[in-house]
């Protein structure tokens, strides 16, 4: 049941193919919205740089020294920006201490460096470009600066920012919702598969049908010739088993009647190889009986019926014994047992039962979970040693001559619940006698 079990933790394929988009989605759009916001500013900034540039052409063009001496700049540059206080366009000259500045510096300066970034009036952050030229009559380099206001640029990218962000989160809840109707429809075909088999499993047909896709028919073909070959496996083996049952039923009858006329000495001699022949055929008819039951699908069978019905039979059986069976079973109880093979489970842990008990038999059930069910049936008779437990469960093993028997019936019923992956525990009961904890599985719903 291990992986019964484990199933349980692991995501469907549903949720894989949405997680994988999801994370996929996700990826994309984080990194679209912090790279196309940089692209976009990287884009700007180096726009607002060329235009920069020719300002600087064009303030250059226009420095000259007067005749005392000093910078001088006759003209006016194109952009009126410059003569308006603050505008967020500035210029500046400076040579030798002297600095020339531009209308819209009014009083203040550009401060900073390239590492800290640069500052104008009102703690206006800016785009700063500078050149150095020489002038004939000035031993010095002259150093030229214009600097333009980044403030709207930024205020600009952030709402571009925002607006991208919005149309992102929109974008993703979209595709999440056409990725989930899409896996949805995609996954659609084995949601009508898996219906189908419950039908197969509660019995209300015995082939899968409908229409599916190329992809998934040839899994359906192969499944059906399965269930049929399964079922008619079954029923083929149940069929020789009976058939070969009545067959040797005549034959060993004679034997035994023959032998019981012989001497004793010679009876002594060919009762044991009888017997023995008995057991075989007993053993493997059981075997044969339950071939293919593990496979049955639709199998699905209440143990409160059939231990009614069992403890009717046995009590006629074993009325000189006077002995009273208690079912506890709920009767809503089912396990995924084929009707045949649990008369033969319980049958013969209630003969025994019955066989050994002194007045009292309790059936009842116990550790209900997902996938078993714990039937147990005890009694208050002599019970068996703890050392015996493992030994009686083999084929063939009596622990008392003197009652009729063959001991194939505890090795039948643990091989029984084995082939439905369930188990047969033997321990002490609480009544006194043999405690007999049968697991079995119960119906997936």
């Amino acid at each position: 049941m291990l992986i019964s079990t484990q199933s349980k933790f692991l995501p469907s394929l549903r949720s894989r193919l949405l997680i994988a988009a999801a994370v996929w989605l996700f990826v994309t759009i984080f990194a679209t919205g912090y790279l196309v916001p940089s692209f976009i500013k990287s884009y700007l900034v180096d726009q607002e740089k060329q235009q920069l540039y020719l300002y600087l052409d064009e303030l250059t063009a226009q420095v000259d020294v007067d005749m005392h001496g000093r910078l001088s700049r006759p003209g006016r540059l194109s952009n009126p920006r410059f003569q308006s206080p603050y505008s967020g366009l500035y210029w500046t000259l400076s040579v030798n201490g002297t600095e020339l500045r531009s209308r819209s510096l009014w009083d203040t300066r550009i401060t900073g460096d390239e590492r800290k970034g640069f500052s104008g009036p009102n703690e206006q952050s800016l785009l700063v470009v500078k050149r150095k030229f020489l002038l004939p009559e000035i031993d010095e380099p002259v150093e030229l600066t214009i600097a333009a206001n980044l403030d709207k640029l930024h205020s600009t990218l952030k709402q571009l920012t925002n607006g991208l962000w919005m149309i992102l989160l929109i974008m993703a809840i979209g595709i999440l919702i056409l990725t989930w109707l899409q896996v949805s429809w995609s996954l659609w075909p084995l949601k009508k598969l898996q219906k189908n088999l419950n039908q197969v499993r509660e019995g209300g047909s015995t082939e899968l049908t409908g229409f599916y896709p190329v992809e998934i028919r040839p899994v359906i073909d192969d499944l059906n010739a399965l269930l049929f070959h399964y079922q008619e496996l079954l029923e083929r083996a149940r069929n020789h088993a009976g058939n070969l049952s009545h067959a040797l039923k005549t034959p060993i009858a004679v034997l035994n009647n023959e032998v019981g006329l012989l001497d004793e000495n010679t009876r002594s001699k060919l009762n044991p190889p009888l017997q023995q022949l008995q057991q075989h055929i007993d053993y493997h008819l059981g075997r044969a009986r339950m071939a293919g039951a593990v496979n049955i699908l639709a199998a699905k069978t209440a143990p409160a019926m059939r231990v009614d019905a069992i403890s009717m039979a046995m009590d006629k059986v074993y009325a000189h014994r006077d002995v009273v069976l208690v079912n506890e079973l709920e009767s809503e109880l089912n396990v995924a047992v084929e009707k045949r093979d649990l008369d033969e489970i319980i049958g013969n842990l209630i003969e025994n039962s019955y066989k050994w008990a002194n007045r009292l038999i309790r059936v009842h059930q116990a550790d209900i979970n997902e996938q078993q069910v714990s039937i147990i049936i005890e009694d208050d008779g002599p019970g068996i040693e703890e050392t015996m437990y493992e030994s009686v469960l083999k084929r063939g093993i009596r622990l008392d001559e003197t009652t009729p028997g063959t001991g194939l019936g505890l090795s039948i019923v643990s091989e029984l619940a084995h082939s439905y992956r369930g188990k047969l525990t033997l321990t002490r009961s609480d009544l006194g006698g043999l405690k007999a904890e049968l697991s079995l599985p119960i119906p997936r719903n």
